[in-house]
């Protein structure tokens, strides 16, 4: 539908669905339905994949492991969370400017599907460090640009908004649930390999998906090319593109990229990139006073955002080694796999998810400003981190698992809180010439976060626990009453946009 068109008279179709089928998904368009789907394969595949990779990289080699260190097997986990969301803004720039959302979506599950390919035919480093760029390319990519299109299947002022992407959440985490039980079973019966394989089928099951009921329910959405680049410019980027590539591998070969660097590398890398994003838009003629107002709103929604990430990342980092090392995981003589901890925050997003969502579709203009909600999400996620305290410094098995899911419990709440609504509100507050580039900037906050969680990692000591986990939580409550006593200003700054 042309958001500029004279109001209607008669019903129109829901916004992104195809013209004549006015159909709907529990009352919010189909094209949610599809795109749930395929970020929920994608999901299946990322955490499945991600759910055994910790132990992959500093299991020994006669654990079918390559015998990497703690400190570098988090370091790895943390820069490739951190490079999943960092290329969200290589995606939303190539949506932006080359492809429009839809076909760089496509492009991006075929890229994630190679990936998964390589970890699990290609043995050793190599199929590494193939598989981890491409899936974190391909992931990042795809994120910013199914939240781009999903965002174009409403209006600006629909509050059914929320809603809809509190479902799509839901439907995501399906998968981040079933991934990890089903890989870390595969990896306990025939080994690392055969987990990784499983994790490239999923992906292939989403692709073949999304390409069945492409047409019937994604429509136009998605397809505009926001803010084309010129032909004469797309050599020049290439080459920047080709010097980039070059760069990296000879720091790699002259040993300035190492493993036990490579999360601080990129968090330093991903503060730049925002940073330069936010100017960019700031100083773009192609926004007017109202949109750059809205982007100055987003900066301390950014900073809280990253703040909480890095600490909810600390489930593939800090929480993997500690649920491996100091989790009571036995029931009856068996032990569960570690992987399987990564599915108790899944299942209470797939709980909860609707419960939100229904309680924002009801409470409509009344519901708290997504000021409030980031503020909220933040200082729970503190609470958690606190509530690591009274079993610090124990031994193995040392710590109940009912205990451990408590505080999974809160990471969600405060997920429900910050994530579903932070990418919601990007599309929100995004200016017509830079759509998917703003939905990027959210993205680039979790980059920050996600590779924070694997540079704070090397600070954490079983045997010293409490200073880290008491600095940690404190510091995320303060971040999050900071944000409550600016909610007058963010808002005022979002120009009717709450």
């Amino acid at each position: 539908m042309d958001r500029d068109a004279p109001a209607p008279t008669t019903p129109l179709p829901d916004p992104g669905a195809p013209q004549g089928k006015p159909r709907s998904f529990f009352g919010h368009p189909p094209g949610l339905a599809n795109l749930a789907g395929v970020e929920m394969w994608e999901r299946f595949s990322f955490y499945g994949m991600q759910g055994i990779l910790i132990f992959y990289l500093y299991y020994s080699a006669t654990q079918g492991g390559l015998g990497l260190s703690e400190a570098a097997a988090t370091s790895i986990v943390g820069a490739y969370g951190g490079l999943v969301y960092l290329s969200a803004i290589l995606g939303a720039w190539v949506s932006d400017r080359l492809f429009g959302a839809e076909h760089t979506l496509l492009g991006a599950a075929v890229l994630i599907m190679c990936g998964h390919i390589s970890l699990a035919v290609v043995p050793g480093f190599l199929g590494v460090g193939i598989g981890l760029v491409c899936i974190a390319f391909g992931s990042g990519t795809l994120k910013a640009t199914t939240s781009s299109v999903l965002g174009d299947m409403y209006e600006p002022d629909d509050t059914r908004r929320d809603a809809g992407f509190s479902i799509y959440y839901m439907g995501v985490n399906l998968g981040a649930l079933i991934g990890p039980l089903l890989t870390g079973l595969l990896w306990k019966m025939q080994g690392f390999h055969w987990g990784f394989g499983l994790a490239a089928l999923g992906m292939a099951a989403g692709l073949v998906q999304y390409l069945i009921l492409r047409r019937s329910t994604i429509g136009s959405a998605g397809h505009e090319v926001t803010n084309p680049l010129p032909t004469n410019q797309r050599v020049r980027y290439a080459g920047v593109a080709i010097a980039v590539v070059v760069v990296v591998a000879a720091l790699s070969l002259l040993g300035v990229i190492t493993a036990e660097r490579l999360a601080a590398i990129v968090v330093v890398l991903t503060l730049l990139a925002a940073v330069a994003l936010f100017t960019l838009m700031l100083r773009s003629r192609k926004i007017d006073e109202i949109e750059r107002g809205r982007v100055v709103s987003f900066i301390p929604m950014f900073i809280a955002s990253a703040a909480f990430w890095s600490l909810f990342q600390q489930q593939f980092t800090v929480v993997s080694v500690y649920a491996d090392q100091r989790l009571d995981r036995t029931f009856f003589g068996w032990t569960m796999p570690p992987s399987w901890v990564q599915s108790i925050n899944p299942i209470f997003i797939i709980i909860f998810a609707g419960v939100f969502a229904a309680m924002w579709q009801r409470m409509g203009p009344r519901q708290p400003t997504s000021p409030w909600k980031f503020a909220i999400g933040t200082m729970v996620m503190g609470v958690a981190f606190l509530l690591f305290i009274p079993y610090a410094g124990g031994g193995a098995n040392s710590t109940p698992l009912l205990w451990l899911v408590l505080i999974l419990f809160l990471f969600t709440m405060a997920e429900l809180f910050l994530s579903p609504v932070g990418q919601s509100l990007s599309t929100k507050l995004a200016p017509r010439a830079f759509h998917t580039q703003m939905i990027a900037l959210f993205f680039l906050s979790v980059a920050v976060g996600s590779a924070a969680a694997g540079w704070l990692a090397r600070f954490y000591d079983p045997n010293n626990e409490v200073p880290y986990f008491l600095f940690l939580g404190g510091t995320s409550i303060v971040i999050g009453i900071v944000i409550a006593v600016m909610n007058r200003w963010i808002t005022r700054k979002m120009a009717g946009i709450h």
